[in-house]
C-alpha cells in the first residue's frame, strides 16, 4: 500500500513539473528563391496573447534582445543585416528603459547571396527571451534549417 501510494505522489509531482513548462513562441521557417543569385529566408515567431519577444535593437542594460546566427557556407553569403518590421516601444518596470518588442507574430527577414546553384538549406540559430506583464522566461536558444528548394 505504500509503495503505490508512493507511487501516485511521485507521479502527481512529476506530472506538476511538466505542466510547469512554459512555451510561449513557436518559430516557423520559409525561403524563397527572388533570382538565381539571391534568396530571402523568414523566421517568424508566432506568440501565445499576453507574451512578447524583443527587438534585435534593444540597448545593453536590458531584456535579451533577439538575435540570429547563420552557419558560415561556402554556398551562400548573408546581405546585409536581419530586417523586421517596426517594433512596439514601451518603458518596462522591471528594466528601468524603454525596449522595443514584439506581440502575436512577427516574421524577420534576412536576404542571402548564392554562391552555388546547389544550396538545400540555411542553417543557423536563433536566441531569444519571452515576457508578459508578471516574468520573463530564460532565454532560448533555437536551432534552424530552412530548405530553400530551386
Amino acid at each position: 500500500m505504500k509503495r503505490i501510494l508512493l507511487a501516485m505522489i511521485l507521479l502527481a509531482i512529476s506530472t506538476g513539473a511538466f505542466a510547469q513548462i512554459e512555451h510561449p513562441v513557436t518559430w516557423s521557417y520559409a525561403a524563397k528563391r527572388i533570382n538565381k543569385d539571391e534568396a530571402v529566408v523568414f523566421l517568424r515567431a508566432t506568440i501565445q496573447p499576453g507574451w512578447h519577444i524583443y527587438s534585435q535593437n534593444v540597448k545593453d542594460g536590458g531584456p535579451i534582445k533577439t538575435s540570429f546566427t547563420f552557419s558560415q557556407s561556402k554556398e551562400y553569403a548573408l546581405v546585409g543585416k536581419t530586417s523586421e518590421p517596426k517594433p512596439l516601444t514601451k518603458y518596462e518596470e522591471a528594466f528601468k528603459m524603454n525596449v522595443s518588442y514584439f506581440e502575436n507574430t512577427v516574421t524577420f527577414q534576412q536576404k542571402i547571396k548564392l554562391k552555388s546553384a546547389n544550396v538545400n538549406a540555411v542553417k543557423g540559430q536563433l536566441e531569444f527571451m519571452t515576457c508578459n506583464d508578471r516574468k520573463c522566461l530564460p532565454p532560448d536558444d533555437v536551432d534552424f534549417n530552412i530548405p530553400l528548394g530551386k
